[in-house]
């Protein structure tokens, strides 16, 4: 008799709806990869382009009006929050008339350990925020889990606090997708994959406000 995890195993990519991933050995690195991009493909395809348009919005505002915003995130998750800051700094501001304000609370190693040894490590990025931030700011999550207790606490703050709140969120997405005024949501249960369409959905997001400044000509001519 075939158990569940059999039946999830049979069953393509497209059919399953956050199916943990891998349910069973394969026998090359070959056919992992393919398994693992058919995965990838489907977790993208889940993701709501409204809430990537939200997004979008949200940013496009806070970088045209001078609002600063601020990006934190745990683990993998933390480069992430890091190379946020990175290409919506750098990248969104080439050949266009934009000047991104963009911090990231998860790239100061001193001052994380400091807060976390000294207070507790949940308000790594609270306490930051209550000194850093003000109504009309901006803070994006990425959690995969939505469940980072240091994150939820985050968007909590922030929304209490009149900042505008944005969570990238994997699995079942947490306090975080329920707390954040826009979710962008992978509907997807391994963290790699999970990770690799967060990272890819903040260049989307870096990208296409670039291009949403420039003229045809401009975006023909350039390199995203």
């Amino acid at each position: 008799m075939s158990t569940v995890d059999d039946l999830e195993a049979l069953a393509p990519p497209a059919e399953r709806t956050g199916a943990k991933f891998p349910v069973t050995p394969y026998a090359s690195a070959g056919a992992y990869f393919s398994a693992y991009a058919d995965e990838s493909a489907r977790a993208a395809n889940s993701v709501e382009p409204t809430a990537v348009a939200r997004a979008a919005a949200i940013l496009l505002e806070a970088y045209t009006c001078g609002a600063t915003v601020f990006s934190c995130g745990n683990g993998g998750s933390a480069s992430i929050a890091n190379h946020l800051q990175c290409d919506h700094v750098k990248n969104v501001r080439k050949t266009t008339d934009l000047t991104p304000r963009v911090m990231s609370l998860s790239n100061n190693v001193e001052l994380l350990t400091a807060i976390a040894n000294d207070l507790a490590y949940e308000e790594i990025f609270t306490y930051q925020l209550r000194a850093q931030s003000q109504p009309g700011d901006v803070l994006m999550a990425v959690s995969s889990s939505g469940r980072s207790p240091n994150i939820v606490r985050a968007l909590e703050w922030a929304r209490d606090h009149g900042l505008r709140t944005i969570a990238l969120t994997g699995f079942d997405g947490g306090g975080a997708r329920d707390v954040a005024d826009v979710a962008i949501h992978v509907d997807g249960a391994n963290y790699g994959i999970v990770e690799d369409l967060h990272q890819s959905i903040m260049h989307a997001l870096a990208q296409f406000i670039r291009q949403s400044r420039m003229s045809p000509a401009a975006i023909s001519s350039n390199v995203f």
